[in-house]
């Protein structure tokens, strides 16, 4: 994977992201997009990390980070950097983010699923050293599986 890296803020979103966040979400996926109300939802919610990438306070990038109470296992639910960003390191940056989230909680691990046939995405994870947990067919509304993927925290990455 080669990128450049590029520098970013790394904050928590605020509700003045939403209309940058529906557009990143709008832009990056074609099916199963969260809706300007699911992500204004999900700002108010004690129960997630909404963490952003900024390029000059501009949202370039975001991770969501589930949680469920009193659990170990995070759930990273989405990643996606807006077209323009990619290749500049966004994704890794949002990811060691969401690992940092998720271990500030109290969680042991990180799992996520991914389109089997995103391999961009899929070298990211991998990279960062989460290993493959199982395949799940019909996954996604368009009928796309997914991959499981999980990563203990506090592991150390094969960067």
């Amino acid at each position: 994977m080669n990128f450049v890296l590029m520098s970013a803020d790394i904050r928590p979103a605020r509700i003045t992201d939403l209309d940058a966040l529906s557009s990143i979400e709008n832009a990056v996926f074609e099916t199963d997009r969260l809706s300007r109300r699911s992500f204004r939802r999900l700002l108010k919610s004690g129960t997630v990390s909404l963490i952003v990438a900024t390029r000059q306070d501009a949202p370039a990038g975001y991770a969501l980070v589930l949680y469920r109470k009193g659990g170990r296992t995070a759930r990273l639910y989405s990643l996606a950097v807006a077209p323009a960003y990619r290749s500049f390191g966004y994704g890794r940056m949002l990811l060691d983010a969401a690992e940092d989230a998720a271990s500030a909680r109290g969680c042991r691990a990180l799992r996520l699923e991914v389109r089997e046939d995103n391999a961009r995405a899929i070298g990211l994870y991998e990279h960062a050293g989460y290993r493959r947990r199982d395949r799940v067919p019909d996954y996604y509304q368009d009928g796309a599986a997914a991959l499981r993927f999980e990563k203990s925290l506090g592991e150390q990455s094969d960067t």
